[in-house]
């Protein structure tokens, strides 16, 4: 059992974000749903029946998901970073969740929900760690981006 699961609030869109997010992550399900009791709905100014949470996994990793109202907005203050191999896996991120969301600078990308991703190749934490001229090139290169481009990255941690 994990001792952290990411706890997300939606207005209204819970079950509709866990479908979203379980279609475009590999080994991903749906795993329980909970509905507001005619009680717990009128506490909460919600309708009875109505979903309240939606537990999910993300290749393995568990999210609840919960329709508390507009009380709260997502905010780039928390992100979920997804650490890539290929261009191809950053390419696949990359259009589902630009799909009704916003890219931003250097891999950031809001989903239509108003939660933030950062589509990262996982190669440039390790190039940036090296330090020296190599990561000031990447970091230089990067910064320009809004999509990570795998290949240019490569190209300026090369000198190229």
């Amino acid at each position: 059992m994990e001792k952290i699961t990411p706890f997300l609030w939606f207005d209204s869109q819970a079950e509709e974000a866990a479908k979203f997010y379980t279609s475009i992550f590999p080994n991903s399900k749906i795993t329980g749903t909970t509905h507001y009791t005619r009680e717990s709905a009128a506490a909460s100014k919600l309708e009875a029946g109505s979903v309240m949470t939606v537990e999910f996994e993300l290749n393995g990793q568990k999210f609840v998901a919960l329709n508390g109202g507009p009380v709260f907005k997502f905010t780039p203050a928390t992100s979920w970073v997804i650490s890539c191999e290929t261009q191809e896996e950053i390419d696949h991120y990359w259009s589902n969740f630009l799909n009704g969301g916003k890219e931003q600078a250097c891999g950031w990308i809001d989903d239509k929900f108003g939660v933030t991703w950062q589509v990262v190749p996982k190669i440039l934490g390790e190039l940036l760690s090296q330090g020296g001229e190599a990561a000031s090139r990447v970091t230089q290169a990067f910064l320009k981006m809004t999509k990570f481009d795998l290949a240019a990255i490569e190209r300026a941690a090369a000198g190229e």
